[in-house]
């Protein structure tokens, strides 16, 4: 008996055999990959696919040693993520501890579709905000009556209403 294990654990073979099936030797990279490139390049583009270079060309040619990392981005953020391409570079050695990779390309189009590929770069739309009951607007006013200032009597009034009504919302949510 193994006892209790964590669910990382119970995965990391898996996530290691399917990476490794695109040519990624390290895990880390598509599992962490927000960490390794930061959040604002990772919303941008993924990794999908690693590339070696079978042989090192004919005799004479200088090939660079190295991978080609292959990321999946939209149109519009590929110019954006063409002059970070050196930087993602680094990045990426620095989680592979060594010059692992000499070359990042762009696709716009994944090798698992398109559809899968766009889905992920969809940023959330933030949900409108409640429309506040006539009970909380009377008391979002009420505590700001006592405010000489009109900018500041505004901003305590509409931030009242606004922590009111998420107030009246949540307890609505809780009593379904």
């Amino acid at each position: 008996m193994r006892g209790f294990e964590p669910a990382a654990g119970l995965l990391a073979d898996a996530v290691r055999r399917a990476g490794e099936g695109r040519g990624f030797a390290v895990a880390r990279l598509l599992t962490h990959w927000p960490e390794v490139v930061g959040r604002d390049i990772a919303m941008l583009c993924r990794p999908v696919r690693m590339t070696h270079a079978r042989n090192a060309g004919p005799a004479g040619a200088s090939v660079a040693p190295g991978a080609t990392l292959v990321l999946l981005t939209t149109g519009p953020n590929a110019p954006r993520l063409e002059m970070m391409l050196p930087q993602i570079r680094e990045r990426v050695n620095a989680c592979y501890g060594w010059n692992a990779v000499s070359r990042v390309t762009l696709t716009q189009t994944a090798p698992a579709g398109f559809a899968e590929g766009q889905a992920v770069f969809a940023r959330p739309t933030a949900p409108e905000p409640p429309t506040p009951g006539p009970e909380a607007l009377d008391r979002a006013r009420a505590a700001a009556e006592g405010i000489d200032d009109p900018t500041l009597a505004a901003a305590v009034a509409r931030f009242a209403t606004l922590y009111l009504s998420h107030r009246d919302t949540i307890r609505k949510a809780r009593q379904s």
